[in-house]
């Protein structure tokens, strides 16, 4: 159950975010002809048009062709949808001008109208509706008196009293977060002049300082009001449904209905959410004055350093001013230099370096992604492989060669002991329990004397002329064999017989 649940989750977070790709007009190289084309669409209301109409309309600056191709991006995008409308065409040419017919979607409609929005003055300092704040705590408090009378508020007037209310408080709302979004963005500047210091100053000190005292002094009567209507909200919107109940009846069959601002209980919780501390983050009443003190402090910041500058204090603001000046009246080679110049960067330089011969990068790989090379000390410090300094002298080898003389000569010793431990051993073989290292000595003899054989031997022969020891192997016929008794354990030789003893140059010499 749990599994079904995510998987509904996801296909319904994916099925959100595809609306998404709407907005992929806007963002395109061609955007300006798409906007032209929507612009056209949005200028009327349930009117389908072809490539010819939306051409006509545009006045004949595009191509009917290109019109075609940019309404059929702009339906794959969901902005626009095929038109169901029937054709009706006297003749074959003018089918083919009017078969092909779009109307605006509902998300192509609303994306259009706030791009719209958002170029008519997204740069432009928005005044705050400040007067519609008294409305909206004279229209609360109204509708907590009416619907305290016996019987209740008339659905109909509450349904007026509602919209209204909601419709003023959400334009309030919107203009204060657009002025705090605009004031955020300029009052933190470190290029202000005097002339915008004393601009922004008196919009800091003046307006919005108006504005926080007009929150504060609507807020404690407009919570007073909710305080009294929100344990009879669930039944006064109920009445208000039953009595105008709108689009509602379109949800019983399956479509998704969004119902006027103030008809649900969730936009009393936001209207709610302003003025009262609800997620433990603070109301936006608070917020608002802290937004306020934040901005002033940022006023405070920008007049120290103007002080600072006019008492002789460094200011380099003259100084990138002029510089940016000359960027802007310089060609490309020129802004390189000048650029290399002021700030000392280069642009990026290819090291000759060979990669990794054991790694097989493809011609196709990205800088990025490609595997680091390392880059030596000398090149990446000082840009050269020349060595710099005095040349070291040839390093002393001397004690190690000590050492390693004296360990073979140990090396020998312990083999020169085992030598003769077999040699010793050799007319009593298998009565005696050999040392490690005869052992070591006797299996790698026996090894040296099987190699040399033939597969069939008779007699194999081994000897050591250094250390003076001699293996002798002979086969035995019909059985037989020897025992080895070593550090390690017993080896036996099936078929075998072995003898140790000194070599004939060893023996003549002794």
């Amino acid at each position: 159950m749990e599994g079904n649940v995510v998987v509904e989750g996801q296909a319904r977070d994916a099925e959100e975010l595809e609306r998404l790709t709407a907005y992929t007009y806007l963002t395109v190289q061609d955007r300006a002809t798409h906007l032209a084309v929507m612009r056209v669409f949005a200028a009327t209301l349930l009117a389908d048009l072809s490539a010819h109409d939306v051409a006509a309309r545009m006045l004949g600056e595009v191509p009917v062709d290109t019109v075609a191709a940019k309404l059929e991006q702009l339906r794959g995008w969901g902005n626009l949808i095929p038109s169901s409308r029937p054709v009706k065409a006297a003749s074959i040419r003018e089918y083919h001008r009017v078969r092909s017919r779009y109307q605006l979607s509902t998300l192509g409609e609303r994306i259009q109208r706030q791009a719209d929005e958002i170029l008519a003055g997204a740069d432009a300092a928005r005044e705050v509706s400040r007067e519609l704040l008294a409305l909206v705590a004279r229209g609360l408090a109204e509708l907590a008196e009416l619907d305290g009378r016996p019987g209740g508020a008339e659905p109909r007037e509450a349904l007026e009293r509602i919209s209204t209310l909601f419709a003023q408080f959400g334009q309030f709302a919107d203009s204060v977060r657009d002025f705090y979004a605009y004031l955020g963005e300029v009052v933190f500047r470190y290029d202000l002049d005097t002339a915008e210091f004393t601009g922004f100053k008196e919009l800091l000190l003046d307006y919005a300082e108006t504005i926080t005292e007009d929150v504060a002094h609507h807020a404690p009567r407009i919570q007073s009001s909710l305080e009294v209507l929100w344990p009879r909200l669930p039944e006064l919107l109920a009445r208000v449904d039953a009595s105008e109940q709108g689009l509602a009846g379109l949800a019983q069959g399956g479509v998704q209905v969004q119902r006027s601002r103030g008809r649900d209980l969730a936009d009393w919780a936001g209207l709610r959410a302003w003025f009262f501390d609800e997620g433990g983050q603070g109301s936006q009443v608070e917020q608002l004055r802290d937004a306020t003190l934040r901005a002033l402090q940022a006023l405070l910041a920008n007049a120290k350093r103007m002080i600072r500058s006019s008492t002789g204090g460094l200011s380099r603001r003259r100084d990138l001013l002029r510089l940016a000046g000359w960027f802007d009246g310089a060609d490309d080679a020129t802004a390189h230099d000048l650029f290399a110049a002021a700030f000392g960067l280069y642009g990026a330089r290819h090291l000759g370096l060979a990669p990794d011969a054991e790694r097989d990068v493809p011609a196709t790989t990205s800088w990025w992604d490609g595997p680091a090379i390392e880059v030596p000390v000398a090149l990446r410090d000082r840009g050269t492989r020349a060595p710099r300094g005095r040349t070291a002298g040839p390093e002393d080898y001397g004690d190690q060669r000590g050492k390693l003389r004296q360990e073979a000569e140990e090396e020998a010793r312990r083999r020169h002991a085992a030598a003769a431990e077999l040699r010793a051993a050799g007319p009593r073989l298998t009565g005696v329990r050999l040392s490690a290292r005869a052992t070591v000595l006797l299996l790698d003899m026996l090894a040296r004397s099987l190699a040399g054989a033939p597969p069939e031997f008779g007699e194999a022969l081994a000897e050591d002329e250094d250390l003076g020891v001699r293996l002798r192997l002979v086969r035995v016929p019909g059985g037989g064999g020897s025992v080895v008794h070593g550090a390690d354990g017993d080896l036996f030789l099936d078929g075998l017989e072995l003898w140790v003893g000194a070599d004939e140059r060893s023996a003549a010499a002794g």
